[in-house]
């Protein structure tokens, strides 16, 4: 099955089963790419939240007018801040971003019980190195896209270019089919 991909510079269609890795600058503003790559050619998908609550990514959603009835939310932030939360059909928890085992397995849980065309967004593999190491972010992120594959989805991993080293930059790139490159201008590049 192949899917739509609604990002500029990129190429028009992608198959099921490939991950797309965004890189981007700490200030990027990702979430047009995000919510483009979101809001086209699914019939659902999952935002895996490393940055930002539940609340806020059903903000951003309401704000780039992508249809929330397709949208699960992955919050991996508010039970570790003590925050209010309240689990449903549509918004899932983890105790915490380094939960990356939690974080795999919300995601297998989603993609066994969705169908049809199916995209995950995991925003951001930089938050879950930070929480956790860049080695449990390299782990959690193969075994993500080893899920997309098995399930003929499709992914967008975020990764910031500015706070990683070039060796661990070159690490991720290699594990991705399909690079796409925002720079500070908002310019982007792809690579595919």
């Amino acid at each position: 099955m192949d899917y739509t991909l609604a990002i500029e510079n990129a190429p028009d269609s992608i198959p099921g089963g490939t991950g797309v890795l965004l890189l981007h600058p700490s200030i990027g503003a990702t979430d047009r790419i995000d919510t483009d790559f979101l809001r086209t050619d699914t019939d659902h998908f999952l935002v895996v939240s490393t940055r930002t609550t539940a609340r806020e990514v059903e903000q951003k959603l309401e704000h780039y007018d992508v249809d929330e009835s397709k949208a699960v939310v992955l919050d991996t932030l508010s039970v570790e801040r003590g925050y209010s939360r309240r689990g449903s059909e549509r918004v899932h928890y983890v105790a915490a971003p380094d939960d990356l085992d939690g974080i795999v397995q919300k995601t297998r849980e989603f993609l066994e019980s969705h169908d049809g065309k199916v995209r995950v967004s995991v925003d951001s593999v930089t938050e879950m190195a930070y929480y956790a190491d860049v080695d449990g972010a390299y782990e959690a992120s193969k075994r993500l896209l080893e899920l997309l594959d098995e399930h003929d989805a499709v992914g967008l991993f975020h990764l910031s270019n500015e706070v990683h080293d070039e060796g661990t930059i070159r690490r991720f790139r290699d594990l991705f089919d399909g690079i796409v490159e925002l720079d500070v201008d908002g310019g982007v590049t792809a690579e595919f």
